[in-house]
This record gives structure tokens, C-alpha cells and sequence, in this order.
């Protein structure tokens, strides 16, 4: 969906910047599963050539990540208008104590997903 920043340039956007006033955007598509949940869908090829010669040995194009109930939840919550307060806000009045403390577990689960390529700043976007 989106253009892949380098990591210089990623790091030199994110050093000065609070975490919580980041937004979000995703990066693949996602489908829903059957109790609520969302499957994140992950290219298994970036190439043309690769995708051509090995995609049609493999039963699906997609790497699918499944999350859980928070981490569903925060995934669709991240639609590249809300920042990260925002967002540790809506999820706290959503689900409550059980996903206490909010900002340290909705901060480190969206860390992991950018280190992974999995989502992107809109911050990063403007700096291109």
C-alpha cells in the first residue's frame, strides 16, 4: 500500500518524536475471522520475477498473521486519522482494566508491528 521508507531515513523521522503523537496507517490488508478477530495478510513475494516462477506452487499468496482480541482491536483502530493517544484512549474505554496499563502494551505492540514492516507513520509519509 504504502512505499517502504529506509531505515536512516525512519530512524531520523522517529528520533525526536513522541510516540503518542504518531498515526498509524497499515501497511497489507486484513480479513476477519470468525470470532472477531483480524488475520493480517502479508505478500510472500515482493518481486515480479519471484512471484511469477514460485507463486503458483504455493496454495496462497498471503503470509497470514493472526492477532488477538487486542491486538485486532488496536489493528482496526489504526486508520491513519488517529494517533497513538487517541487510540490508547478509545481502547481503554473499549476493553476497560483488562488492557491495563494501556499506553505501555498499545506502545510496544505498535513498535513491534513497525519494526516488522507491518504498519507505517504518517509522520514518515510527510518527510518523503
Amino acid at each position: 500500500m504504502y512505499k517502504k521508507a529506509g531505515f536512516f531515513k525512519r530512524r531520523e523521522v522517529l528520533k525526536d518524536a513522541n510516540f503518542l503523537d504518531l498515526t498509524p496507517l497499515p501497511m497489507h490488508g486484513h480479513e476477519m475471522e470468525e470470532g472477531g478477530t483480524v488475520r493480517v495478510l502479508i505478500p510472500r513475494f515482493q518481486g515480479k520475477l519471484s512471484e511469477k516462477i514460485l507463486q503458483p506452487r504455493l496454495k496462497s499468496p498471503y503470509i497470514k498473521l493472526s492477532l488477538d482480541e487486542l491486538g485486532s482491536a488496536v489493528w482496526q483502530a489504526c486508520d491513519g486519522k488517529q494517533n497513538v493517544r487517541t487510540i490508547c484512549h478509545k481502547m481503554r474505554q473499549q476493553m476497560g482494566e483488562k488492557i491495563e496499563p494501556a499506553e505501555d502494551r498499545i506502545t510496544r505492540f505498535l513498535s513491534n508491528l513497525y519494526n516488522k514492516d507491518l504498519i507505517i507513520f504518517r509522520e514518515i509519509l510527510k518527510e518523503q
